[in-house]
């Protein structure tokens, strides 16, 4: 079985070697970190991997938008005579696994890679904005899985620890209905949540940012596409953990699961 991992670097990307880490840790065969322009320039062929990753980060330094302009890049890039994008969408249809995390979620929401509502991939629903804040947010979040969703990464998952470090992760919505209908379809995978509750919040500090119904994460239809503001790897051994001095705590941190399903969604497929 085969068990590639890409990992996207460069233009701003900074969180790609802790990401390789978690892929190690999970038992990943071949991992490979390629810079945006090396997959741009057509060096790297998308055919060989399962599971693309794209990372936290600042991409391209936000100036036009957290990612606006690197998914203009991907959208409006040719490798070999084709789109970019129609290589990656080539990868989704194969069967393919893409995360996004931070920064890397707002590139798959402003690709139009989630939500996706019916597969319809590239028409851009949502966006990620200012936080209400108004200022950057660095800390750990509770969050509350929807255990109906399809999203493959969270399968038996309930309740997640992570940190969060964006200035833009307010999940808005193109109109109310996109909200209620990423709501019914189960495509809103993660809620901001208080301590000890099952149930979204938009009160401040649990919801670190005022997204829309305490949303944290969103998948596209099949559940293949994955992208989410916390960054689980962040969290993959218990000394990553906030209290790891002062609390009894697993050995391996709850970011590392975000990773091993998807190891065990591409080997059971």
């Amino acid at each position: 079985m085969l068990l590639n991992a890409l990992v996207v670097t460069g233009h701003g990307i900074n969180c790609e070697i802790e990401t390789r880490r978690a892929l190690e840790i999970v038992g990943f065969k071949k991992i490979d970190l390629a810079h945006l322009n090396f997959i741009v320039g057509g060096e790297v062929d998308l055919g060989y991997y399962q599971f693309i990753v794209f990372p936290g980060g600042f991409l391209d330094g936000d100036d036009l938008g957290a990612a606006q302009a690197c998914a203009n890049r991907i959208r409006h890039s040719k490798v070999k005579g084709r789109n970019l994008i129609d290589d990656l969408l080539e990868f989704v249809s194969r069967g393919g696994l893409i995360l996004g995390i931070c920064n890397g979620f707002q590139l798959l929401a402003k690709l139009g890679l989630v939500p996706a509502f019916d597969r319809s991939y590239l028409q851009r629903d949502v966006s990620l904005t200012g936080n209400e804040s108004g200022r950057f947010e660095d800390r750990w979040v509770n969050l509350v899985v929807d255990r109906d969703s399809p999203c493959v990464f969270t399968r038996d998952l309930q309740n997640l620890y992570l940190p969060v470090r964006h200035g833009e992760g307010k999940v808005v919505g193109r109109n109310s209905a996109v909200i209620d209908k990423l709501v019914t379809s189960h495509q809103a995978v993660l809620f901001y949540a208080k301590p000890e509750e099952f149930e979204s919040t938009q009160d401040y500090p649990f919801n670190p940012n005022g997204s829309s119904r305490g949303i944290a994460g969103i998948c596209d239809s099949s559940g293949r596409i994955f992208g989410l503001m916390p960054h689980p790897e962040c969290y993959l051994d218990r000394t990553n953990h906030p209290r790891w001095t002062r609390e009894r705590l697993p050995e391996e941190g709850i970011g590392l699961k975000i990773f091993d399903n998807a190891r065990r969604y591409i080997s059971q497929s």
